[in-house]
């Protein structure tokens, strides 16, 4: 079972799944993964979510975060996808060049994302129906 974070006034449990698709659907990502999640634990240092889990395909990544309420997901999506494009495309300028010639990008400009919580919605409803 999850542990609920407490900090001063509020107790709280807010992760989710998170998709990122690289720009034209490239299946690059095997070839730069080892940087890839260093990069993504670096930028968990300097932020307040925590990247749980973390798993890459050929043109797609996953993510499990935990994060705070006063947080949006926008805003961890634009630091998390502007951070790394930034950093991947110094360490790997030629590699990319290959594929995306006219612009420095790496992601899609949308993603997935989805709630996770430690109770389904069934049982969310059942608990709001018998409160009162």
């Amino acid at each position: 079972m999850q542990k609920y974070h407490k900090k001063s006034k509020k107790k709280y449990l807010l992760q989710c799944h998170l998709i990122f698709i690289t720009k034209y659907r490239k299946n690059i990502l095997n070839n730069l993964k080892i940087n890839i999640f260093k990069v993504f634990r670096n930028i968990e240092l300097n932020s307040n979510f925590i990247i749980k889990e973390m798993e890459i395909d050929r043109n797609h990544i996953h993510f499990l975060i935990d994060y705070e309420p006063k947080i949006s997901i926008t805003s961890i999506v634009r630091k998390l996808k502007q951070i790394s494009t930034n950093k991947i495309w110094k360490s790997h300028s030629s590699f990319l060049h290959l594929y995306y010639w006219k612009e420095k990008t790496l992601w899609s400009d949308g993603y997935f994302v989805c709630s996770i919580g430690n109770a389904n919605e069934e049982t969310i409803r059942k608990y709001i129906q018998e409160q009162g």
